[in-house]
């Protein structure tokens, strides 16, 4: 092999930068901010994204619901406690249809079936199945709660009887139906109250009526069967009918309104009409129609978009104003205990030695004391004087504060070594520039994935102290969801709908505050800056 083949000189050297300035290149893109790159990552989490959305949503309905809905805690209608979910204008609908599906009997069915003949609205609106045998016969069918109400027995002032009169005449709604006499009745009507162990308000003039419920209007057999009038096919109302003009000569109240259709009054030239009240110890008493009685007190039909609970209220408002007490006391305690736990981990973290070790057994025997024993005890003696809600607050804060001094103790002790730390020392940093200038924000991950699920714990403690009665919020004024699931906790069989929105709710708030907090934790955590994943 020839070597000369191989040798290097001079002349095989090209310079191809000998007259031209050698410099960097410029960035073709922008600086991405800290901030700016975490978004960036955050919004390749999909999880976390939808959970995010879902937590805005869930704040929304916090702020909004409360505000959007006619009642408040303290409106509580009980005729129409444990009602179902009611969209007005859908009662004829498959879902939020105010409706219940029950299987009735023969009896259970011609008495709704009365309801609709008496006031007009039939609670009756589907028939799911019809079975017959032998023995009985039965219905499956779906029964609006609101419309089964049907009739109630009131005495009212005079003056109100005088203002449902005009409020007929103007909106067109009979809300006064036709008073009904208790011997009318039929077969079962002696054989049950007498006047000597009747309420007072159903005694009239010396007799008592068989039954307080005010759609028994109609004469029935001695089996409870309602008497079919043979000329009509319908029922044989017992309406109570008196010679027009004559109404004060009978204790009946003088009536100059809205009738009913079968009503002969509604001709002028009838002699006889309905009685539609009775003077009663200085007041009417009257049946009403209570679903347009609810409109002539309210000036709207029935509407709870999430139906209402044992005591009447609407659980819309109610499920809004207490996830909003919830997040309120959730996101407060979160940046106090931030706040507090930050400045206390920080120092024992940076410093060390005695301090650290004088620190971290304060924070080993507080945190040995169980919350619920803080919150029994701050509610017992604290809240007396301080209110109940401020009492809750405190027992949170008094020892929630140690799991983030914890946390950023160990971030400090883990960073406070780091060469950039010690160079910042030697250029004659001061500790706090060191501390939360250069130590903090490589820790700022961390801490804030642990700020952000320290929401849906005290919102879990929250919940579960006021389930469990430790903690009483079923007031006027407040309310939470904890308080509205135990409100509803030996409904659930027959009334499922009270709690399953407030554990639909607080099921969604827990599930995605863990997602959006890890997110946030790969997205604030600078080992990943400028990675693309």
């Amino acid at each position: 092999m020839n070597n000369n083949e191989y040798q290097i000189t001079e002349q095989s050297f090209t310079f191809v930068q000998s007259n031209t300035a050698i410099h960097d290149t410029k960035f073709e893109t922008k600086r991405i901010g800290y901030f700016r790159d975490a978004l960036r990552r955050f919004r390749k989490n999909k999880g976390s994204v939808v959970a995010a959305i879902i937590i805005l949503l869930l704040v929304i309905f916090a702020i909004f619901s409360p505000i959007v809905s006619k009642h408040n805690l303290a409106d509580r209608d009980l005729k129409y406690k444990d009602r179902a979910p009611l969209i007005r204008g859908n009662e004829g609908g498959l879902i939020f249809d105010g409706g219940q599906t029950k299987t009735l009997s023969y009896s259970q069915y011609q008495y709704y079936k009365s309801i609709a003949a008496d006031t007009g609205y039939d609670p009756i609106t589907r028939v799911i199945n019809y079975k017959e045998t032998e023995d009985a016969i039965t219905y499956k069918v779906r029964v609006n709660s609101y419309y089964a109400i049907g009739t109630i027995w009131a005495a009212i002032p005079k003056s109100e009887y005088l203002d449902i009169c005009k409020f007929q005449d103007e909106k067109g709604l009979q809300v006064l139906l036709p008073y009904v006499e208790s011997y009318k009745l039929g077969n079962g009507w002696t054989s049950v109250i007498t006047y000597e162990n009747a309420p007072d308000k159903m005694k009239t003039d010396g007799k008592a009526r068989k039954n307080a419920d005010g759609n028994i209007c109609y004469a029935y057999t001695a089996q409870g069967y309602p008497v079919i009038n043979k000329s009509t096919g319908g029922y044989s109302y017992v309406y109570s009918t008196v010679k027009r003009g004559t109404e004060k000569d009978h204790l009946y109240h003088e009536y100059n309104s809205l009738r009913v259709a079968s009503d002969p009054g509604r001709d002028s030239s009838s002699e006889y009409v309905y009685a539609y009240g009775k003077d009663a110890q200085g007041q009417v008493e009257v049946r009403l129609c209570y679903y347009n009685y609810y409109q002539y007190k309210r000036g709207e039909t029935p509407q709870y978009i999430f139906g209402t609970d044992i005591y009447g209220k609407d659980i819309f408002y109610a499920l809004g104003k207490g996830a909003r007490f919830s997040l309120l006391l959730a996101v407060f305690v979160s940046a106090i205990n931030f706040i507090l736990g930050t400045i206390y981990g920080s120092i024992e973290g940076y410093y060390g030695g005695a301090a650290d070790m004088i620190m971290e057994r304060i924070s080993d025997i507080l945190s040995g004391v169980p919350l619920m024993i803080v919150v029994t005890l701050f509610n017992l003696h604290l809240a007396k004087k301080v209110g109940v809600v401020p009492a809750f607050l405190l027992a949170f804060i008094a020892t929630g504060w140690i799991g983030t001094a914890g946390l950023v103790r160990k971030q400090f002790y883990r960073f406070k070594g780091q060469e950039y730390v010690l160079a910042s020392r030697t250029l004659g940093a001061k500790d706090f520039r060191i501390m939360f200038k250069h130590i903090f924000p490589n820790s700022l991950g961390t801490i804030v994935t642990s700020t952000v699920l320290v929401i849906p714990g005290v919102i879990g403690s929250e919940t579960m102290l006021t389930y469990l009665g430790i903690i009483n919020l079923s007031g006027e004024k407040v309310t939470s969801i904890g308080a509205l699931m135990a409100d509803a906790n030996g409904n659930f069989d027959t009334y499922p709908h009270e709690l399953f929105f407030p554990a639909l709710f607080l099921s969604l708030l827990m599930i995605s505050f863990n997602l959006f907090g890890n997110g946030l934790r790969d997205a604030f955590n600078p080992a990943l800056r400028g990675v693309d994943e």
